[in-house]
């Protein structure tokens, strides 16, 4: 008689099975791609307690243990703040899903919550300070964050229709306050449709954002002006007529053609197609 597997072997099985194309593949083919993990990488695992950044965990877990590229893994929670029904849904899930999770306290949640503007801005900020620090401190020289395909193609468009900007998000990248220092986004090419349905196929349940401003605000009027949540409904509708929509838009990022942008910056220097229109003008001549 087959021997019965508890919840998180399940949800580890899952993976490699039933989510084999829609999680494990794409984020082994992001990890290949843009060269995430090398030999010796010592990678603080950060886990806000939400689907994506839990499954993060579990995909670098299996990872480890079969990667012919040996690395190590820290799972770094940090507590900004949390109520305690959320700290306890954190630890419980990690225990679990068989994480062995760092916590570390911070009082980001109190300062974010104390300014008039921008507190999500600044909770961002401090958040991302504060992971750096911690991972530093425990002798990691990579961070990885839960960001996934979706979040890719949202804060591109919201980009374009909110700041006026084409502007992306890259997959690795140094930091420039932490020397030595990298983030990384494993999840990149997985989309948030499939860590759904994971999470729902296993059962399992994670908290949401779990900041004060967001609990102290009239539910419906924040997330009227989520502008993210509206991005969202726009790419959801769109996808009713073509549902390639999300693959087309990640795969476009990846296909910008700069010699028919008007104008674009690199290095923080502006460019023109004039002065290439001009350069060919002048050879012409």
């Amino acid at each position: 008689m087959p021997r019965e597997l508890d919840k998180k072997q399940l949800a580890e099985r899952s993976i490699i099975k039933k989510y084999r194309k829609d999680i494990w593949n794409p984020f082994i083919a992001a990890v290949k791609r843009y060269s995430l993990i090398q030999e010796g990488d010592r990678i603080a695992v950060c886990i806000s307690g939400g689907k994506d950044s839990m499954l993060m965990a579990k995909l670098i877990q299996q990872l480890w243990r079969i990667s012919e590229v040996p690395f190590e893994a820290v799972y770094l929670v940090m507590d900004p703040g949390y109520n305690e029904a959320n700290r306890r849904r954190i630890e419980d899930n990690a225990a679990l899903l068989g994480v062995p999770v760092t916590i570390f306290e911070t009082d980001i949640f109190e300062v974010a919550d104390s300014v008039d503007s921008s507190p999500c801005y600044l909770c961002a900020r401090m958040r991302r300070g504060h992971l750096y620090s911690k991972a530093k401190e425990l002798g990691c020289n990579k961070i990885a964050l839960g960001h996934h395909l979706n979040d890719v193609i949202e804060t591109t468009l919201m980009g374009m229709m909110y700041g006026s900007q084409i502007q992306g998000m890259l997959p690795r990248l140094k930091s420039t306050n932490f020397e030595g220092m990298e983030l990384i986004r494993p999840m990149f090419c997985i989309r948030e449709d499939s860590i759904i349905a994971w999470a729902r196929y296993n059962s399992l349940e994670f908290i949401a954002c779990a900041c004060k401003f967001t609990e102290n605000a009239a539910k419906a009027q924040f997330e009227e002006l989520s502008k993210r949540k509206e991005t969202k409904e726009l790419i959801r509708s769109l996808a009713k007529v073509n549902p390639d929509i999300e693959h087309n838009l990640f795969k476009s990022l990846h296909n910008v053609s700069l010699d028919t942008l008007i104008e674009y910056k690199t290095g923080g220097e502006r460019h023109s197609f004039l002065e290439r229109f001009n350069d060919t003008k002048k050879d012409l001549l």
